[in-house]
């Protein structure tokens, strides 16, 4: 495992950009240039990856709610603002249970397993044979599918 030296001339990101946006004091907030700017001066050179290491931080810092981005400006959150929320539906909030109550455990998902050690179910009996010339019936008394058409009968008499 190789061990890695890390130079802690300067502090963490987030707290140089949190200084950054105190001392800029900009009402409507402060663009990642003049962030990065301020840092630079204040902290000197720094290294080759500092402009994309100061854009993770801010988008990360966005993306937590620790940072408000509005009109292409970085703002830190009021303290009366309302929490960041995540992606999708929140959940539903749980009921109070009085205390000594015990928390069953949730029910699986899908259908219950077969018991192995369970005594076979008997099989269901075949309903009675139906005349070979009707459909089976159904509970309603009526054949299934659609029913035959009836021919029209000629008169009987040879008036119409």
């Amino acid at each position: 495992m190789a061990t890695e030296f890390v130079n802690k001339i300067h502090p963490e990101y987030p707290q140089m950009i949190y200084e950054a946006l105190d001392a800029l004091q900009q009402k409507e907030g402060s663009n990642k240039s003049s962030i990065s700017k301020y840092i630079e001066s204040k902290y000197g050179n720094m290294n080759d990856a500092h402009s994309k290491l100061i854009t993770y931080h801010l988008d990360r810092m966005k993306q937590t709610g620790e940072l408000i981005f509005l009109k292409n400006n970085y703002i830190k959150p009021g303290p009366d603002a309302p929490p960041k929320r995540g992606r999708g539906r929140p959940p539903k909030p749980k009921p109070i249970l009085p205390q000594g109550t015990d928390i069953a455990a949730p029910k699986p998902r899908g259908r219950p397993k077969k018991d192995p050690n369970a005594p076979p179910t008997p099989k269901k009996p075949k309903p009675t044979s139906v005349p070979s010339d009707l459909a089976p019936v159904s509970k309603t008394g009526r054949p299934r599918g659609r029913p035959r058409k009836i021919r029209p009968q000629p008169p009987q008499n040879g008036l119409e």
